[in-house]
């Protein structure tokens, strides 16, 4: 039987929040079996628990925002995405303000941070929603704004993505980026890439009350013309992995694992959400799967993720 999986022991982290700029500890705890993955805000005077659903997620500015009587966590889509890559099924989150920390701008913080914690199998069947039939949400058709994003039937999850930014740092690197998570190579090729943002668009940000706590050494910075990080970019296609990295946690909070193959242009946040929904909304394209033997479950999924 293909089991579920959660963590050997807690583990913790403190940092700042992307665009609350406030200081929050995240604490990880392991769960039983069919819990899901759970965030709960030990800050407020009554802790509030919000499970993570496509419903759930109740703004999509620039992140993915959960919220639940009142009470909200803000940029969850880089630890998801790692829980994604990692294939934890049941998680608690602790944390202590309303936006997870930014740590590096990745999500490769969270990858060290759970794997340093252990990851175990869980005595019940890992469950998955496989895609029956193609889904699909687009807009601006026929206009320069034209974006879109598809699930389609695939006995796995893989992922396609392509950007468009006229940038010239951004046109010097590869736009389209392809990733199979049979691979085993989420850890090396896809979560060390960074969010990205340009000096032009801080002011407009922060005037909103957004990107209080961006820098250098949390996210690629770029002016007019180029990179302003001394490092340089992690990868050669580093922008367009990081929405790959956006793209697997903003769809892990399904609340299981994708069966399905995943290709989109220019989406973001609120398009990827969307798509979660316009797929819930179709009974008969998806149905819920689980796996009696190794063998029958798609590669990838049979086994731990390695680490670096």
């Amino acid at each position: 039987m293909l089991k579920q999986q959660t963590l050997k022991s807690l583990t913790q982290a403190t940092g700042v929040g992307l665009h609350s700029g406030v200081r929050v500890q995240l604490t990880l705890r392991p769960a039983p079996p069919d819990t899901g993955i759970v965030f709960r805000r030990v800050d407020l005077p009554q802790a509030i628990d919000i499970p993570v659903s496509a419903e759930a997620v109740i703004d999509t500015r620039l992140a993915s925002t959960l919220g639940r009587d009142g009470a909200k966590v803000n940029t969850v889509e880089h630890l998801m995405s790692a829980c994604a890559g990692l294939g934890l099924d049941n998680l608690y989150v602790d944390i202590t303000a309303e936006e997870v920390p930014i740590l590096d701008g990745s999500a490769a913080s969270f990858v060290y941070l759970l794997q340093s914690a252990g990851i175990v199998e869980q005595n019940a069947p890992k469950r998955f929603v496989r895609v029956k039939r193609p889904i699909m949400v687009e807009e601006g058709v026929g206009t320069r704004a034209h974006k879109w994003a598809r699930l389609e039937p695939f006995h796995g999850f893989k992922l396609r993505f392509e950007i468009e930014f006229d940038h010239p740092a951004v046109n010097a690197t590869g736009q389209v980026v392809e990733f199979d998570l049979s691979s085993g190579r989420y850890a090396r090729d896809i979560a060390r890439a960074r969010t990205f943002g340009f000096t032009r668009d801080v002011e407009t940000m922060r005037s909103h009350g957004l990107a209080l706590g961006g820098g250098l050494d949390n996210a690629i910075v770029m002016d007019d013309a180029k990179v302003l990080n001394a490092d340089g970019l992690r990868y050669q296609d580093e922008f367009v992995k990081h929405k790959i990295l956006d793209a697997m946690g903003d769809l892990y909070v399904l609340g299981k694992p994708l069966l399905a193959a995943y290709n989109a242009y220019k989406s973001g946040h609120a398009m990827n959400n969307q798509l979660l929904r316009a797929l819930l909304a179709e009974p008969d394209a998806f149905e819920i799967v689980s796996f009696e033997h190794h063998r029958e479950a798609p590669k990838g999924f049979a086994q731990l993720v390695p680490a670096f």
